[in-house]
């Protein structure tokens, strides 16, 4: 099984990324020749040395430059490098060989070393020089993608969705990655990205129970004076203080880079991230998204959440609801319901959350339906369109009328998906009545096929019109209409006949007063 590595901090910046043999072998003006071994290797610095047994001081991935002053064996001298960990071997042509020794590339290549002929023009100050001018080429432009990775996944944490979003930022930022939020339980809250295989599955599972190991059992009670000695002297005399858990760890699983970083705030959540490939920059991307997703994941109990514990307190308790309103701060409520606009699986506390905070409200209700209710505390903030999601939203209450309010609402947001409207605000005005449970859209579909027979007719809809206004009356509709009243009653007999109606029945006047007001 691979060897994690553990972290327990990490640095603000990148470390300076390396540069690749290839970069510098494409230097025309080094005149540099690979004559053996490969030239994708990774090269962290350069270090010159005419010592006959350089191993002691070698640290491992550098560009060894030697002029073989001292060079009696090829072989044991290439052993020795490489088992430095050197990353490749530049022969200066000059002042001691006037070509690279056949036995050191027969080594080289033995070896798997790369050897790079260093021509007679070229210093070893000048290919030093090379390479420090790509390391700065390419740490600025590791920073800048880091910089632009920490304002993409800013700009995701204050989108309404926040925790999907910086997820998904962060996938992006680290070259299609694949991430997850893992519970302390160890199952996924949010992911976002290619799922990877199921051994990296198992791996970044492993890493999450490093950084995030479940809580010591609690310590049995001490024996009492009556314990047998056996039981007194079971334990031994000091028990060793448990080792901190790492703040992260790495390993490695099917060629591909895995992470795993505590997030803070106590709630021993964990963000793993697996990836195909892993930049210089990669790890303080991933500490960006560790930071933000803890503020947004993290309880903060203040005042306003004593008070609101209270309140919930009370009202479990059986006090009415207008006793424990003036603990809420709040003479007037409005009632929210909201749909996720993606399919969703379920109810997601996290969206949850982050919808209360957009709508700037911590009393929220994730719904086993997937939907969502917040209530908002006073009448005079407007409800606006949030993005992902379908509000419904009623007027403004008193405490008392809270569950007609909630009712009002769930009507609301149906109304608005049925006319894929972002925000229905449920009206509330005093005798709205029966008409405030149709949306516009519907009630003028309505009007058109019930008016239908006598719509060509503007005569005809003036005359019904003004007639079921003033309750039927003749003489007050003709002095309305400037007409004689038998021409009223030849035009609502008309209207009658054309709408197969009844113009005595209550009800049919009714359905006929709703459609008129909307045609």
């Amino acid at each position: 099984m691979p060897e994690s590595v553990a972290s327990s901090s990490s640095s603000p910046t990148p470390p300076t990324p390396p540069v690749s043999l290839a970069a510098l072998l494409a230097r025309e003006e080094l005149g540099l020749r690979l004559l053996a071994g490969p030239e994708d290797r990774d090269l962290h610095w350069v270090h010159t040395s005419e010592m006959g047994d350089p191993y002691p001081y070698l640290l491992g991935g550098e560009l060894l430059l030697t002029a073989g002053v001292q060079l009696t064996d090829p072989g044991h001298y290439v052993s020795r490098v490489v088992a430095a960990g050197a990353a490749a071997l530049g022969f200066g042509v000059a002042p001691v060989y006037d070509t690279v020794p056949p036995a050191l590339v027969a080594a080289c290549e033995r070896h798997g070393l790369p050897l790079v002929e260093v021509p007679r023009p070229t210093t070893f100050t000048a290919i030093a020089r090379a390479v420090w001018r790509l390391m700065a080429e390419a740490r600025h432009r590791e920073l800048r993608r880091v910089a632009q990775a920490q304002q993409g996944l800013a700009t995701a944490a204050a989108r309404p969705d926040p925790v999907p979003a910086v997820l998904r930022q962060l996938t992006t930022r680290l070259d299609g990655a694949w991430a997850v939020l893992l519970s302390a339980e160890g199952a996924p809250l949010a992911t976002a990205g290619r799922s990877p295989s199921p051994e990296a599955h198992a791996a970044l599972a492993r890493l999450a129970r490093v950084v995030s190991p479940p809580p010591e059992p609690a310590a049995p009670e001490s024996a009492g004076p009556a314990s047998p000695p056996a039981a007194r002297t079971a334990a031994p005399a000091s028990a060793p203080t448990a080792r901190p858990a790492p703040s992260s760890a790495t390993d490695t699983a099917g060629g591909g880079h895995l992470a795993a970083y505590a997030l803070a705030g106590g709630q021993r959540l964990v963000l793993a991230v697996a990836s195909d490939r892993r930049e210089a920059g990669d790890h303080t991307i991933a500490g960006v998204a560790v930071v933000l997703l803890s503020l947004l994941t993290t309880p903060h109990q203040g005042a306003a959440e004593s008070a609101r514990a209270a309140a919930l307190v009370r009202l479990l308790l059986g006090a009415d609801a207008g006793e424990v309103a003036p603990l809420l701060g709040a003479d007037e409520w409005t009632v929210v319901h909201a749909r996720p606009a993606a399919e969703a699986t379920g109810p997601d506390p996290l969206a949850a959350a982050a919808l209360g905070a957009a709508l700037g409200s911590a009393l929220v209700d994730a719904t086993d339906e997937g939907g969502v209710r917040v209530l908002l505390a006073g009448g005079a903030r407007e409800v606006e369109p949030q993005p992902g999601w379908t509000l419904g939203a009623s007027s403004p209450v008193p405490p008392s009328e809270l569950p007609a309010a909630d009712l009002r609402a769930e009507r609301a947001v149906r109304r608005a998906e049925a006319t894929r409207s972002a925000l229905v605000r449920d009206r509330g005005e005093a005798g709205a009545g029966l008409a405030s449970l149709v949306t516009p859209d519907e009630a003028r579909a309505h009007a058109r096929v019930r008016l239908a027979p006598i719509a060509a007719s503007p005569a005809l809809v003036t005359t019904l019109r003004t007639w079921l206004s003033l309750h039927g009356s003749w003489d007050r509709t003709a002095v309305a209409l400037d007409v004689h009243r038998n021409t009223v009653r030849q035009r609502v007999a008309r209207c009658a006949t054309l709408l197969d109606a009844d113009l005595d029945d209550a009800d049919v006047r009714m359905d006929l007063w709703f459609a008129l007001r909307y045609l």
